[in-house]
């Protein structure tokens, strides 16, 4: 008998520590050797080492491997069949299918040295208002004279916001991300933007048609991409995930530039990014005269500002789900800016609109209304007349918390600031009751 006859046989899925958005399937006879052989290209980099994520015994490694290739040949590399997709929801297919093939022995569980590392414990706890000795007014103010662009927007809110819409919005779109939108080629998480990163790692769970993302060569390099601007592109093919990066001459990778705004006007059918605060007029122009769907960023004050108002006035944009509050500056480090997401995709059940507290004005305590100069009634801490027939001044947060989803409307397309004992208080809006 012929001794390969008795070799055991395994299929495995192993991960590089830096590539978390792929992993690799294939087929061995040696699990240790295997291993070995893919931290060789590495060199056994404690930063980018090889470890299995899943290995099991099978029959015919051969078959089970070609079938794995036939169930889930959208998901492999173009370029190198061995590399496919991952994401938790993939690795889980991958797992249960692989489990579930009639070939299949069982699970194997390899003991793997973990890279030795010096953990660095750091308190994520979020400082307070307090904790910072500032008080709301201060963000608000702060926030009208940021001019300072260089903020990356976390993964987690990114997640936590677009997670929040119906996977249907997603499905056979092509989104752009057209604001320093970098993408690493090997999609590293601190030289890639959280908002290619997300769609990216949930492509195919959310059934995108294509990810268009666009990197600015600006004088501060957020993401250590280069000074070259340029287009990356993934698609889905029936052989598989396909993506490019693109260097078009002259392209500076700004969101006004020609080339951006083709993909813009011609392909893109959802938004998603973090536009510079400094340029909100701009973008927000060019966006909503596009009239593509879009979910991004902006400075939170934008609600209560003459720029912007006409298009919450005309309900041409509201409130995301959710605030930021917190951005990372080019160091990774915590910095406070005040931000909202803003979109023109239907709220369904806004969680933040029970935060507004719409009663008779005579229920409403007196520290939270008064009349200033010009007789106009300002209501503050998400207070709401309910029986009050005119006009009054209301500022950014019920606004962003849904108010004119029950029943208001804003009436004057300036920002209105109530002039109390002589003091002139910060922005308002007016509104009044429909």
């Amino acid at each position: 008998m012929d001794e390969t006859e008795n070799e055991k046989q395994y299929i495995y899925i192993v991960q590089a520590s830096l590539e978390s958005s792929k992993c690799k399937i294939g087929k061995t006879n040696d699990l240790d050797r295997r291993l070995k052989e893919y931290n060789n290209i590495t060199g056994v980099s404690k930063e980018n080492a090889y470890q299995y994520l899943f290995t099991c015994e099978v029959q015919d490694m051969a078959a089970v491997e070609n079938d794995i290739k036939g169930k889930f040949g959208r998901l492999r590399e173009i370029k190198n069949k061995e590399i496919y997709f991952h994401n938790e929801p993939l690795f889980e297919d991958y797992i249960n299918f692989i489990k579930g093939h009639r070939l299949f022995i069982k699970e194997i569980f390899v003991k793997t040295e973990a890279p030795k590392e010096i953990l660095r414990i750091v308190k994520k706890t979020t400082p307070t208002l307090d904790d910072r000795g500032m008080s709301y007014v201060d963000v608000m103010n702060r926030a009208r004279k940021v001019q300072n662009d260089e903020f990356y927007t976390r993964y987690e809110d990114v997640e936590k916001e677009l997670s929040m819409y119906a996977h249907e919005i997603w499905q056979g779109k092509c989104v752009f991300c057209n604001c320093d939108d970098a993408v690493d080629d090997e999609k590293d998480e601190r030289r890639t933007s959280a908002f290619a990163l997300y769609f990216i790692r949930n492509f195919d769970e959310l059934g995108l048609k294509k990810l268009i993302c666009t990197h600015y060569a600006g004088k501060v390099d957020l993401f250590k991409q280069g000074s070259k601007g340029y287009v990356y592109t993934l698609v889905i093919t029936e052989e598989g995930f396909e993506d490019d990066w693109e260097y078009p001459t002259g392209f500076d990778g700004s969101f006004d530039h020609p080339i951006s705004l083709k993909i813009l006007n011609e392909e893109a059918d959802i938004v998603c990014t973090n536009p510079p605060f400094s340029r909100s007029i701009e973008y927000w122009k060019i966006l909503i005269e596009s009239g593509k769907k879009f979910i991004i960023v902006s400075n939170i004050v934008n609600a209560v500002t003459t720029a912007f108002i006409p298009y919450f006035k005309d309900n041409k944009v509201w409130a995301g789900y959710d605030e930021i509050h917190w951005f990372l500056n080019p160091k990774r480090e915590l910095t406070r800016a005040a931000g909202s997401w803003f979109t023109n995709i239907p709220i369904n059940d806004r969680p933040k609109s029970k935060n507004l507290k719409i009663m008779p004005l005579k229920k409403i305590p007196e520290k939270y209304k008064k009349y200033d100069n010009a007789k106009m009634l300002v209501v503050d801490n998400n207070y709401i007349p309910s029986d009050y027939k005119k006009p009054f001044a209301v500022s950014s947060t019920p606004i962003l918390s849904g108010v004119l989803e029950k029943g208001y409307k804003i009436i004057d397309e300036k920002v209105y600031h109530p002039d109390i004992n002589g003091k002139k208080k910060f922005a308002r809006v007016l509104v009044q009751k429909i």
